[in-house]
């Protein structure tokens, strides 16, 4: 997989070449990634970027012929172009996955009061939105898009249960973990998770999990075809509220 990123700011990712699960990734060449900088392709002698809004209002629109550039100076027949936006669709792991079987990925992020919107239209295939709510930028969600994405790639993480039992990957949130000491400040692990009874444990494991939904998260629930089995665990939890 190859990632490119179009920002202002490319020096915002430097981090990711030394971050964790994306740096030994990196090393390992799982991934490649690269931040172009838009302004790179201004040909404004100051570089810039962004002009007044037709039709008025405050602040800046980035200009339309930079990022065109940008993006055909790297783009190629299997590119699969991003905006990151408030307005987009809400990011989750359904579309890390559908995202994490392209062979190339192009971020585009905006900036001020956003971007001309020809470029979205007719250059972007997918805007993207991690929440409802406003950045300065697209940089974070750029980076946030990066880390979920890339710890999907085979090879990434240590083992595929390591993000198979993760919260969203199934559809339901993940079901409580614990680990050593035994008992700290009088509060013990759950005796189910001594006993070495594999069986036993992995249904406390889908009853916590289904309960940790229900009680967080309902809404996941809408979504998820449920088995008859866990319909069944999820009447008793709702007997118990």
């Amino acid at each position: 997989m190859r990632i490119d990123v179009l920002t202002l700011f490319p020096e915002f990712f430097d981090v990711l070449k030394n971050f964790s699960i994306i740096g030994r990734a990196l090393e390992k060449e799982l991934f490649s990634f690269n931040a172009v900088n838009i302004r790179d392709f201004s040909k404004d002698k100051h570089k810039r970027v962004d002009d007044y809004p037709y039709g008025g209002g405050p602040g800046m629109v980035m200009k339309p012929e930079p990022i065109y550039e940008a993006i055909t100076s790297i783009k190629s027949e299997n590119s699969y172009v991003i905006c990151l936006s408030p307005q987009g669709k809400l990011y989750d792991q359904e579309t890390a996955k559908f995202l994490s079987n392209k062979e190339h990925i192009i971020l585009l992020c905006g900036h001020y009061e956003g971007i001309d919107n020809r470029i979205i239209e007719n250059y972007v295939d997918m805007v993207l939105s991690i929440g409802d709510y406003v950045l300065t930028g697209g940089e974070i969600p750029a980076m946030v898009i990066i880390d979920s994405i890339v710890r999907l790639i085979p090879g990434a993480l240590s083992s595929e249960e390591s993000y198979t039992d993760e919260s969203h990957y199934n559809g339901l949130l993940e079901y409580p973990q614990y680990t050593r000491p035994r008992v700290f400040n009088g509060f013990e692990v759950p005796d189910i998770l001594l006993s070495g009874h594999h069986e036993k444990i992995l249904e406390w494991r889908k009853y916590q999990s289904l309960k940790n939904t229900y009680l967080m998260r309902p809404d996941l629930l809408e979504k998820r075809e449920l088995s008859n089995k866990e319909r069944k665990i999820l009447e008793e939890i709702k007997k118990l509220k």
